[in-house]
């Protein structure tokens, strides 16, 4: 019970017993003493009256009284209880936004990881194709440099027998002085030169 509702029930209470006392002897002088039956009544008719006020408090005012306090507390307990689902759903909605956020991060280094293993991969199948690409390329080349060179030496080989041919036909045709084979000599390198030149 607050001060505020003892202090209206005391009022309450004491009215009546003021008003009694006005009325039995208000306008009279105070005596020392005073006689034994009047004590007697205005005893009785205090003891009625605040009977009589007790009983109409106990019967009407404290009733209300203790409802309104009753439904004051269950009040205030019915919002200490809103107040704390607030706070248990506020704090659940905290976790699973924790949650959620940490979800998300995992699932961004998930990506991350895999873009990044996935540009190591093409970049080691990007080398290992650029190294297979230049190995045939190598192969290819060497191959054809071979074949130039023996088609080189296959045509020096023959330029050089038909020459031994006709150097040969022409000593055997006549007869051949030392000016002539120096002459011959000359000719046939001066041949075999023109034939390794290139056109």
């Amino acid at each position: 019970m607050t001060l505020q509702s003892r202090s209206a029930a005391a009022a309450f209470i004491a009215t009546p017993i003021l008003f009694a006392g006005a009325a039995f002897g208000a306008d009279e002088v105070p005596s020392v003493v005073r006689g034994i039956n009047e004590g007697v009544i205005t005893g009785i008719l205090t003891l009625v009256v605040f009977a009589i006020a007790f009983a109409i408090m106990y019967s009407q005012v404290w009733p209300r009284i203790l409802k309104g306090l009753e439904e004051r507390s269950e009040k205030i307990r019915q919002e200490i209880a809103a107040a704390e689902d607030a706070r248990q759903q506020a704090r659940e909605a905290l976790e699973q936004y924790e949650q959620s956020l940490a979800q998300a991060r995992a699932e961004a280094q998930k990506m991350i990881d895999k873009a990044k293993a996935d540009q190591t991969r093409v970049v080691q199948e990007l080398k290992a194709n650029a190294e297979t690409e230049v190995s045939k390329m190598k192969d290819r080349a060497m191959r054809d440099i071979e074949a130039t060179r023996r088609a080189a030496v296959a045509e020096i080989y023959h330029e050089a027998a038909a020459l031994s041919t006709a150097i040969a036909s022409k000593l055997l045709a006549r007869e051949v002085s030392g000016d002539d084979q120096d002459r011959l000599l000359e000719e046939s390198l001066q041949e075999l030169r023109s034939a390794g030149t290139p056109n």
